[in-house]
C-alpha cells in the first residue's frame, strides 16, 4: 500500500529556502518582502532548485528587488560555469559512473579488495562530477541573469581534515544545517 503523491522537484530547496527566510526575519537579520513576486522568485528561483546551492535571503533578495545589469563579463563568467559544470557531470561523473555501477552490482565472492577500492574512489569522483557539475551549472545559469549564487563546493578532495572536507563539500547545505539546524 502506498501514496500516490507527487511533489514539487526541488522541494526540500523550496523548504530551506523559506525556513531560513522566515527564521531571518524572526531574528530580524532581514525585513519581509512586500512584492509577492520577488518573494516567489526568491523561494523558486529555478536555476538553484535540483542543486543548490542554498541562498540566504540576505544574499539573494537585494538581488531580486534592485535592478540587475548584465555584462559581458557576467556573460563570459556565466557560459564558463556552465561550460565547466557540463564538463564535470558529463565527462567526469557520468564516465566514472558504469564502472561504479559494474563494480558494486557484483555478488560477494566475484571482487576483491582493489575492486572495492577503486569502486569507492570513482564514486567519489563521480558523485563530486553530478553535485559540483550540477551547482557550477546553476551558478552559470544565474550569472547570466544577473545574479551571483554562492560558490557550493571548493575542491573538498584537498581538504586537510574532515571538518575542512565538510566545510567544502556542499557549503550552503552544512551552513544552512549549522545556522538553522544545529545551533537553534
Amino acid at each position: 500500500w502506498h501514496l500516490n503523491i507527487v511533489l514539487p522537484v526541488g522541494i526540500s530547496f523550496y523548504t530551506f529556502q523559506t525556513i531560513s527566510y522566515s527564521w531571518d526575519i524572526y531574528r530580524e537579520e532581514v525585513k519581509p518582502i512586500k512584492n509577492f513576486f520577488d518573494f516567489a522568485l526568491f523561494v523558486s528561483f529555478f536555476p538553484q532548485l535540483v542543486a543548490g546551492p542554498i541562498e540566504r535571503a540576505k544574499n539573494l533578495i537585494p538581488q531580486i528587488i534592485t535592478k540587475r545589469t548584465i555584462s559581458w563579463d557576467k556573460i563570459y563568467e556565466g557560459s564558463y560555469l556552465i561550460l565547466w559544470g557540463f564538463f564535470k557531470k558529463v565527462y567526469i561523473a557520468d564516465t566514472a559512473a558504469p564502472y561504479v555501477n559494474n563494480i558494486f552490482s557484483l555478488s560477494p565472492g566475484q571482487y576483491n579488495n582493489l575492486d572495492v577500492i577503486t569502486g569507492v574512489l570513482l564514486f567519489a569522483i563521480q558523485i563530486y562530477g553530478d553535485f559540483s557539475g550540477y551547482s557550477d551549472i546553476a551558478r552559470g545559469l544565474a550569472k547570466l541573469m544577473g545574479f551571483d549564487l554562492m560558490v557550493n563546493f571548493n575542491i573538498p578532495y584537498f581538504a586537510s581534515s574532515p571538518a575542512d572536507f565538510w566545510r567544502r563539500w556542499h557549503i550552503s547545505l552544512s551552513s544552512w544545517l549549522r545556522d538553522y539546524l544545529y545551533i537553534p
